[in-house]
């Protein structure tokens, strides 16, 4: 199912049960946050804030916050899209006349997913030009106590290459500093920073969009890790299977979508930086003051009637994780196209993806897992995880029980633990040097000979299947009472 936009996703949600409409005045100063942090951690529906304080413009929140949203959001199943996404991106050579008219299909329906600009949209239903635009006109929330102002936090950031106009949609946060200006936070190794020095070297402020609202798989395809230059509106419109419509900007040469609520308009000033932060990021701490560009308002278009999107960041589990979990099924098959050994790659929510990631392989060569490790540091925004374990692929990784039973049982420090430098997130507060510092891989496959192990592997205990098939014809007739499940029973004791 795809949404032409964000209203008619809400609608869905509705008619399933899943959104939950809050009469009720609600303070956008840290009354919303709140509000919207206990329901994602419950698991709980999306939520439309229709009366925020000192406003009449509606809030809309949770919008990816389960797995069953995110799927929705995506139209499909993300490992069933995964294959479908590897054969579009898998890079082929057609060598012979036969393999050339093979992939012209392919390349004709690619072609039928770019976007598309239109004369005007419902996004330009109210414009607002020069001193008539003023962000405190927009009910955007203030999310932690501590943090520098109020935050836009949803926003779709488009700006473009001046040497040959690709363009390109990130998701990064703005801080409101006042009625016309905001905080441009493009962390280093975001397009949307790389094109910034573009256009501060040739001595000229860069023309940039903020859009919120739309079809929400915007929002997933702006998080997507694709390479340089590549439309991320291309990746929607193949999610969605239609392109998405585009409508010119009023006061700037770029075009955003037409069915968004609301988009600002304005210039990022060359020259200029100012202290942006602190702000509750997630990794679940402040990120802490640093200089930022300036982002300048020049016009603010929105619907008659618009709906503000909100989402917050902070400590685990909020609705960020689902969107990287898409990201972690959908990209697997192109990480099997560079390495192919890998057989499940998993994120846990702790690990804000950046800091811990778990691979299982097919090994086959002593050192192997140093190989993938390796492989991994040097593949786009894997390069920021800190911290990366690999295990042998009979290895469940949903089993978080069996991954920890075999990161602490199955290794030798001293010989187990590749510790190296790189680049790291801009967000990481850990490492002695912002933006560079250590990761840590840690091979917990079962060691060879050829490895330095000389003794033999001790083999897994495992009950034979005989017996465990004849216990389960006998087990309702034993009447035993399992009682609490050993997870209770630890924590009754107070233990973690």
């Amino acid at each position: 199912m795809a949404f032409r936009n964000l209203r008619q996703y809400l609608d869905e949600l509705e008619k399933r049960g899943d959104l939950k409409r809050i009469g009720l005045e609600v303070d956008w100063n840290l009354e919303m946050t709140e509000i919207i942090d206990r329901t994602v951690k419950s698991g709980g529906p999306a939520l439309l804030f229709e009366k925020v304080k000192g406003y009449d413009i509606a809030v809309a929140a949770n919008l990816f916050g389960t797995w069953e949203r995110m799927k929705l959001v995506l139209g499909a199943d993300p490992d069933d899209l995964a294959k479908e996404v590897a054969g579009f991106l898998k890079p082929e050579i057609p060598e012979t006349l036969w393999e050339k008219v093979k992939v012209l299909p392919r390349l004709a329906q690619l072609a039928s997913f770019i976007p598309k600009v239109v004369r005007t949209g419902p996004c330009k239903e109210i414009v607002r030009i020069g001193d008539q635009a003023n962000l405190l006109d927009l009910p955007i929330p203030k999310c932690w106590p501590d943090d520098g102002g109020r935050y836009i936090c949803l926003g779709l950031v488009f700006t473009q290459n001046p040497d040959d106009g690709t363009r390109n949609m990130g998701l990064y946060r703005q801080q409101v500093f006042d009625q016309k200006t905001l905080g441009f936070h493009a962390q280093t190794h975001k397009d949307g920073h790389r094109h910034f020095l573009m256009w501060e070297k040739k001595g000229k402020d860069m023309p940039c969009a903020i859009a919120l609202g739309g079809d929400p798989v915007l929002v997933y395809a702006a998080t997507a890790p694709l390479p340089e230059e590549v439309d991320e509106l291309l990746l929607a419109g193949f999610l969605r299977k239609r392109p998405v419509e585009l409508v010119p900007c009023q006061t700037i040469p770029l075009e955003v979508p037409a069915e968004a609520e609301i988009v600002i308009e304005g210039f990022v000033k060359a020259g200029v930086r100012r202290l942006e932060g602190p702000f509750g990021d997630h990794m679940g701490v402040y990120s802490l003051q640093e200089e930022y560009p300036v982002f300048e308002v020049s016009a603010i278009t929105m619907r008659k009637d618009p709906i503000y999107p909100h989402t917050i960041v902070g400590k685990p589990l909020q609705e960020d994780y689902w969107l990287g979990k898409a990201t972690e099924r959908i990209f697997l098959p192109l990480i099997r196209l560079i390495l192919p050994e890998v057989v499940d790659i998993c994120f846990p929510p702790e690990g804000l993806f950046h800091n811990w990631a778990i691979v299982s392989i097919r090994k086959r060569y002593p050192g192997h897992a140093r190989k993938v490790l390796h492989g991994l540091w040097g593949m786009g925004q894997m390069m920021f995880t800190k911290c990366i374990v690999v295990v042998d692929d009979d290895c469940d990784l949903t089993d978080m029980s069996d991954i920890l039973w075999r990161t602490f049982n199955f290794i030798d420090p001293g010989r187990d633990i590749v510790i190296t430098e790189g680049p790291m997130d801009d967000l990481h507060f850990a490492t002695p040097l912002w933006r560079y510092g250590t990761k840590m891989g840690i091979d917990a496959t079962r060691k060879w000979k050829e490895e330095g192990f000389t003794r033999p592997w001790p083999p897994d205990i495992v009950m034979s299947e005989d017996v465990k098939k004849k216990v389960d014809a006998l087990w309702s007739l034993l009447g035993i009472d399992n009682g609490r499940s050993n997870v209770s029973q630890r924590k009754g004791a107070g233990l973690p």
